[in-house]
């Protein structure tokens, strides 16, 4: 498989690089107080004719140095988005970092005003969707120069350079192969003068199934089982997965500014997300060089944990500024263009044998007694025992074989409901 340029990230690009990158700040400390620990003891090695002079000043020299604790910043404004100019729902997020003893890692920064200011006086205002989630859609004039203006609850200001938005080449394609390793999805396009650098982001959804299906539900009011309505089933599920990565390429470095075959994601043999049929929908922005300075700098410092000569958390700042003065910190890398977007499925037929097992599942199993009519209020009407499969005399049902409720209800691990862009074979 090819192997490019990938940014981990947690569930918001921001908090698990830039914690890490404070964390690393500390383990620098660290090191400097380690080389003066010892720097002392060395001295004195290296004249092993004076050993009783090296043991009075070893014992003398052992105590370490503690340098004065620096004051790093453990709330830091972070931002973060790519804003569409041609009207397709895009987002800002705001969030803080937090210590790195904090259990949570995410404080959304909630309440504020987020707005879009046009040079030629045009206001652009986002309305938050979700707890520091701020949705953007409008369709901007390209030539126009725009700057983002943040005002938070408590009345500090932050802005953004001016951006000119890029318009992303089209995806020329999406596809992906199937190898020994597993499926490998891939696009090609094509930069030009204007749109040399790019970020790519995927969204994958999948179907998701228990391992033991029932058609099966216990209906309290009545005091029996009966069939699940398509409202109630739970043998059929979607599973939704945000990408961990963020991937940078820069087309120049190619014949052409043709970008070939440009690795999205890896999924390895046997992997849940191809259990039935898989979906990711890749989006594709141009950058500016700031930009792709900002990414890489936070690339490092994730990167390269332990290093006294990688950036420092001070190094990494992006394209905001705080309106209120110099001293209060903000991360973060905006960026404004058309985004352009495909979207591919992935049947289990395309890249069988999968052999997709979960072995977490291992232990579900069917019983081997039935669930007897005179029984189901007691066993079934808790929850976590579920009818399976049905005992017949004659014709009749007069009880159940059952499974537990983690073995057969995917809605514990996904949702039941089909997303509006979901296509069937």
């Amino acid at each position: 498989m090819h192997h490019h340029l990938h940014l981990t990230f947690g569930k918001m690009i921001n908090l698990g690089q830039i914690r890490t990158a404070f964390w690393k700040f500390d383990q620098w400390i660290n090191v400097v107080k380690t080389w003066f620990s010892f720097s002392c003891f060395s001295i004195y090695l290296r004249n092993s004719s004076l050993l009783v002079a090296f043991v009075v000043l070893f014992f003398s020299c052992r105590e370490p140095f503690e340098p004065e604790p620096t004051q790093v910043p453990t709330s830091v404004l972070v931002v973060e988005g790519y804003l569409d100019t041609e009207g397709l729902a895009s987002e800002i997020k705001l969030s803080r970092t937090v210590p790195i003893s904090a259990q949570d890692t995410l404080l959304a920064e909630s309440g504020a005003s987020v707005t879009v200011l046009a040079s030629n006086g045009t206001t652009y205002p986002l309305q938050e969707q979700n707890p520091g989630v701020y949705i953007f859609s409008y369709d901007l004039p390209e030539e126009g120069e725009y700057r983002l203006e943040i005002i938070l609850r408590g009345g500090d200001r932050y802005e953004s350079k001016l951006m000119r938005p890029i318009i992303t080449p089209d995806i020329l394609d999406a596809g992906f192969i199937r190898d020994e390793d597993g499926v490998e999805v891939f696009v090609n396009t094509q930069g030009n003068e204007l749109a040399d650098d790019f970020l790519w982001t995927f969204e994958e959804t999948y179907i998701s199934r228990p391992r033991i299906r029932t058609g099966y539900i216990y209906d309290a009011a009545i005091k029996d089982v009966r069939f699940s309505t398509d409202e109630e089933q739970i043998a059929l599920c979607f599973k939704t997965e945000y990408s961990p990565d963020i991937l940078l390429e820069t087309s120049s470095r190619f014949q052409d500014q043709v970008v070939f075959k440009q690795t999205i994601t890896e999924i390895p043999v046997g992997d849940e997300r191809i259990q039935e049929r898989y979906s990711i929908l890749i989006s594709q922005k141009a950058i500016d060089p700031d930009a792709v300075k900002f990414w890489e700098t936070l690339k490092r410092n994730t990167e390269d944990i332990g290093s006294i000569f990688s950036p420092l958390p001070s190094q990494i700042t992006g394209n905001m500024r705080s309106v209120n003065g110099e001293n209060t910190p903000v991360v973060g890398q905006v960026s404004m263009g058309v985004i352009k977007q495909r979207r591919i499925y992935i049947n289990l037929a395309d890249v069988a044998p999968w052999g997709y097992i979960d072995p977490e599942f291992n232990d579900c199993v069917i019983s081997e007694a039935p669930v007897m009519i005179n029984e189901y209020d007691q066993v079934f009407s808790s929850g976590f025992i579920l009818p399976v499969r049905e005992l017949m005399v004659g014709t009749t049902i007069v009880g159940y074989f059952t499974t537990s409720r983690r073995c057969a209800d995917c809605t514990l691990y996904a949702s039941r409901i089909k997303p509006d862009f979901w296509e069937d074979e």
